[in-house]
């Protein structure tokens, strides 16, 4: 299988010719009516050209460095990237990872694959079953019509087979639906939960002249939640019997048609594990893929703490390309503070946000000291103060964020920063 090289590139430059009004928060009134290209070339300052906190930002510097460490270890390690579009449902980001390599792009719902195509994404992989009539007949329309769009979605049971069977027989598409059988495990989530059923399931996917199955995949993730020996083994153990159902299929007889097979997994916490299991020598042609997706901003909260390059001597750590900015509005008492952010603003599922600069309305920054977020309210945060701190009302304060998958959802439009200054601005589409 070749490697994802396009996507309509005219279509993600023309996000710059968007013009900016109220519906973008955080922007400066003085650029409503300027397109989002007019406003990245000007290269505003955020604390000096009007923009209203709360602010949540991307570093070039970090984006860079998180792009070009993954294309690097993927490559080094003989494995194929093909990110999970969700963590940031930004094309212009989609473009970046595409320009260092991606082999494809991950979704999780039919919305999203329809903003994928808007912008001319030539191979997805939908990490989910596809069962809705209304989406196969969109997903039979764009197959049709384009005789290189590489697509394929998950099964992981026979009913679901017989269902999209039954409603894809009745489209009559120009080829099959490719579909790769899932296993899952006991507490995971979805997913055949033992072998003999996600065989059975791959059986049925052989009979169906609407369905075409191309490989074997999972999600670790649901099973493991830090980075312990005993989180680890319990990887380990899964993608073992990944191994071992992909080498039964091949048995069986169900890949006799394919030059190459599929195999994939890998959230963004164990990914090391998965590409050592999925590169060992197979007995046949194997694409193996990992479906990454937070490294490209990486955090300052779950991933940090898990990550495997948090973990791996030798090898460099992804960098944060996350800040939020909020300004103090209130100190009602010496151990408390209240800043202009909340949960409509900043993640807050897997680790709330961590305050670590403090500004000061003269532009001085330093590094910020006993202080601690303890609650996020809809609009409020409750910023708890030692008593050395020094915060004071109409501070700023830059704060790390946890889990980049619930940030991004929350900003249509998002300054890329070097230092203060912003030099473009990331469109989102959720």
């Amino acid at each position: 299988m070749q490697q994802l090289t396009e996507m309509n590139l005219s279509a993600v430059a023309d996000i710059r010719s968007e013009r900016i009004d109220w519906r973008f928060k955080g922007l400066p009134s003085s650029v409503f009516g300027s397109t989002i290209g007019e406003v990245a070339d000007r290269r505003l300052d955020l604390f000096a050209d009007e923009f209203v906190g709360p602010l949540v930002v991307l570093d070039a510097d970090a984006l860079t460095h998180n792009l070009t460490t993954m294309a690097t270890w993927c490559d080094n390690h003989g494995v194929k990237l093909a990110p999970h579009g969700k963590t940031t449902m930004a094309p212009q980001l989609f473009r970046r990872q595409i320009e260092h390599g991606v082999w494809g792009l991950t979704a999780a719902n039919a919305s999203q694959l329809r903003v994928y195509r808007a912008f001319g994404v030539q191979r997805v992989l939908l990490a989910n079953q596809l069962l809705d009539p209304a989406g196969l007949r969109w997903l039979v329309a764009e197959l049709d019509a384009d005789p290189r769009f590489e697509f394929s979605c998950w099964v992981d049971s026979e009913a679901g087979v017989a269902l999209m069977s039954e409603t894809l027989q009745e489209l009559n598409p120009s080829r099959p639906v490719d579909v790769l059988v899932e296993l899952g495990a006991p507490g995971g989530r979805t997913g055949a939960r033992d072998l003999e059923t996600a065989l059975a399931v791959a059986r049925a996917v052989g009979q169906s002249p609407a369905l075409r199955l191309v490989g074997a995949g999972g999600y670790e993730g649901a099973l493991a939640h830090d980075a312990s020996e005993s989180s680890q083994s319990v990887v380990d153990r899964y993608l073992t019997d990944l191994r071992t159902l992909t080498t039964r299929l091949a048995d069986a007889g169900l890949f006799d048609e394919l030059d190459e097979v599929i195999v994939t997994a890998g959230g963004s916490a164990y990914f090391d594990q998965v590409a050592a299991q999925l590169t060992r020598p197979w007995p046949m042609a194997v694409t193996p893929v990992l479906r990454s997706g937070a490294y490209i901003t990486h955090d300052d909260g779950f991933y940090r703490g898990i990550s495997p390059f948090a973990r791996i001597d030798g090898v460099q750590p992804f960098k944060s390309a996350l800040r939020a900015w909020a300004q103090v509005t209130s100190r009602p008492q010496r151990d408390l503070a209240l800043l202009t952010i909340g949960k409509r603003d900043a993640s807050f599922d897997e680790g709330l946000p961590e305050p670590q600069l403090l500004r000061r309305r003269d532009g001085a920054v330093a590094p910020l000291a006993q202080a601690e977020v303890t609650a996020l309210n809809d609009q409020h945060a409750f910023l708890k103060l030692g008593p050395e701190a020094t915060v004071r009302v109409g501070d700023w304060i830059g704060l790390g964020l946890s889990h980049p998958c619930t940030v991004f959802d929350k900003w249509q439009l998002i300054p890329v920063v070097e230092g203060t200054t912003v030099v473009d601005l990331i469109r989102t589409y959720f």
